[in-house]
Protein backbone atom coordinates (compact mmCIF):
# COMPACT_ATOMS: atom_id res chain seq x y z
CA UNK A 1 0.00 0.00 0.00
CA UNK A 2 0.86 3.66 -1.00
CA UNK A 3 -0.03 6.90 -0.13
CA UNK A 4 -2.55 8.07 2.29
CA UNK A 5 -4.36 4.89 2.37
CA UNK A 6 -1.07 2.98 4.10
CA UNK A 7 -0.87 5.44 6.28
CA UNK A 8 -4.72 4.84 7.10
CA UNK A 9 -4.63 1.29 7.36
CA UNK A 10 -0.76 1.62 9.46
CA UNK A 11 -2.95 3.42 11.94
CA UNK A 12 -5.65 1.27 12.02
CA UNK A 13 -3.69 -1.45 12.79
CA UNK A 14 -1.50 -0.05 16.49
CA UNK A 15 -3.11 -1.40 19.16
CA UNK A 16 -3.15 2.03 21.24
CA UNK A 17 -5.23 5.05 20.61
CA UNK A 18 -5.90 7.87 22.17
CA UNK A 19 -9.36 9.87 20.90
CA UNK A 20 -9.25 13.55 21.98
CA UNK A 21 -12.87 15.17 22.21
CA UNK A 22 -12.77 16.27 18.79
CA UNK A 23 -13.06 12.40 17.87
CA UNK A 24 -15.33 11.68 20.28
CA UNK A 25 -17.86 14.71 19.41
CA UNK A 26 -17.70 13.62 15.61
CA UNK A 27 -18.89 9.76 16.20
CA UNK A 28 -21.74 10.97 18.67
CA UNK A 29 -22.67 13.93 15.96
CA UNK A 30 -22.16 11.67 13.03
CA UNK A 31 -19.75 13.96 11.12
CA UNK A 32 -16.63 13.65 9.33
CA UNK A 33 -14.28 10.98 10.62
CA UNK A 34 -17.36 9.11 12.90
CA UNK A 35 -16.69 5.96 10.63
CA UNK A 36 -13.39 5.97 11.63
CA UNK A 37 -14.10 6.41 15.56
CA UNK A 38 -16.64 3.48 15.09
CA UNK A 39 -14.39 0.92 13.11
CA UNK A 40 -12.37 1.72 16.32
CA UNK A 41 -14.63 1.16 18.69
CA UNK A 42 -15.28 -2.16 17.17
CA UNK A 43 -11.92 -3.24 17.20
CA UNK A 44 -11.68 -2.10 20.99
CA UNK A 45 -14.78 -3.96 21.72
CA UNK A 46 -13.06 -7.46 19.91
CA UNK A 47 -10.12 -6.80 21.86
CA UNK A 48 -7.96 -5.96 18.76
CA UNK A 49 -7.02 -2.75 20.09
CA UNK A 50 -6.81 -0.06 23.06
CA UNK A 51 -8.83 2.77 23.57
CA UNK A 52 -8.01 5.78 26.26
CA UNK A 53 -9.97 8.98 26.80
CA UNK A 54 -8.08 11.32 29.22
CA UNK A 55 -10.13 12.61 32.12
CA UNK A 56 -9.64 15.89 31.35
CA UNK A 57 -10.88 15.47 28.18
CA UNK A 58 -14.22 13.72 28.97
CA UNK A 59 -14.75 16.37 31.03
CA UNK A 60 -13.71 18.67 27.93
CA UNK A 61 -16.79 16.72 26.09
CA UNK A 62 -19.19 17.17 28.41
CA UNK A 63 -19.20 20.81 29.16
CA UNK A 64 -19.41 21.20 25.38
CA UNK A 65 -22.68 19.18 25.46
CA UNK A 66 -23.91 20.75 28.36
CA UNK A 67 -23.24 24.38 27.24
CA UNK A 68 -24.35 23.58 23.72
CA UNK A 69 -27.93 20.99 24.60
CA UNK A 70 -28.15 21.46 28.25
CA UNK A 71 -27.54 19.16 31.47
CA UNK A 72 -29.77 16.16 30.44
CA UNK A 73 -27.39 15.85 27.28
CA UNK A 74 -24.60 16.19 29.06
CA UNK A 75 -26.06 13.30 31.51
CA UNK A 76 -26.91 11.29 28.73
CA UNK A 77 -23.80 11.76 26.86
CA UNK A 78 -21.67 10.74 30.40
CA UNK A 79 -23.65 7.60 30.00
CA UNK A 80 -23.08 6.61 26.41
CA UNK A 81 -19.13 7.56 26.70
CA UNK A 82 -19.30 5.00 30.34
CA UNK A 83 -20.80 2.54 27.66
CA UNK A 84 -17.77 2.45 25.06
CA UNK A 85 -14.99 0.08 25.18
CA UNK A 86 -12.29 2.61 26.09
CA UNK A 87 -10.18 3.16 29.39
CA UNK A 88 -10.74 6.14 30.62
CA UNK A 89 -7.09 7.65 32.26
CA UNK A 90 -6.88 9.77 35.33
CA UNK A 91 -3.93 12.82 35.07
CA UNK A 92 -1.78 11.81 37.30
CA UNK A 93 1.14 13.96 37.70
CA UNK A 94 3.54 12.49 35.34
CA UNK A 95 0.80 12.97 32.80
CA UNK A 96 -0.16 16.77 34.45
CA UNK A 97 4.14 17.58 34.29
CA UNK A 98 3.87 16.41 30.29
CA UNK A 99 0.93 18.07 29.36
CA UNK A 100 2.84 21.29 30.68
CA UNK A 101 5.30 20.78 29.16
CA UNK A 102 2.68 20.54 25.65
CA UNK A 103 1.15 23.34 26.69
CA UNK A 104 4.43 25.72 27.07
CA UNK A 105 5.99 24.61 23.96
CA UNK A 106 3.00 24.65 21.62
CA UNK A 107 -0.07 26.93 20.96
CA UNK A 108 -2.28 24.34 22.09
CA UNK A 109 -5.56 24.17 24.72
CA UNK A 110 -4.85 22.65 27.96
CA UNK A 111 -7.03 19.78 27.20
CA UNK A 112 -5.27 18.60 24.23
CA UNK A 113 -2.08 19.16 26.13
CA UNK A 114 -3.64 16.27 27.97
CA UNK A 115 -4.76 14.42 25.10
CA UNK A 116 -0.89 14.41 23.81
CA UNK A 117 0.21 13.53 26.59
CA UNK A 118 -1.80 10.55 27.27
CA UNK A 119 -0.82 9.54 23.77
CA UNK A 120 3.13 9.49 24.55
CA UNK A 121 2.64 8.29 27.92
CA UNK A 122 0.66 4.83 26.76
CA UNK A 123 2.60 4.94 22.99
CA UNK A 124 -0.69 5.28 21.44
CA UNK A 125 -2.19 7.11 17.72
CA UNK A 126 -3.90 9.80 18.87
CA UNK A 127 -7.32 9.90 16.68
CA UNK A 128 -8.48 13.74 16.14
CA UNK A 129 -9.20 16.11 13.49
CA UNK A 130 -8.66 19.17 15.33
CA UNK A 131 -5.92 21.09 13.56
CA UNK A 132 -4.40 22.40 16.56
CA UNK A 133 -2.55 19.00 16.24
CA UNK A 134 -0.78 19.83 13.77
CA UNK A 135 2.29 21.04 15.35
CA UNK A 136 2.84 18.11 17.16
CA UNK A 137 3.46 15.49 14.48
CA UNK A 138 7.12 15.34 15.19
CA UNK A 139 5.85 14.66 19.06
CA UNK A 140 3.35 11.98 18.48
CA UNK A 141 1.43 10.08 15.96
CA UNK A 142 -1.58 11.41 14.74
CA UNK A 143 -4.79 9.34 12.86
CA UNK A 144 -6.68 12.40 11.36
CA UNK A 145 -10.25 12.25 10.85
Amino acid sequence: MSGKNSIYYAAVNNLNYVLDSYALLAFFNDEKGSDTVKDLLVKASNYKTNLYLSNINFGEIIYIIEREFGVNSSQLTISRINKLPLEIIFADMDMTLEAAHFKANYPISFADAFAAALAKEKDAILVTGDKEFERLTMSIEILWL
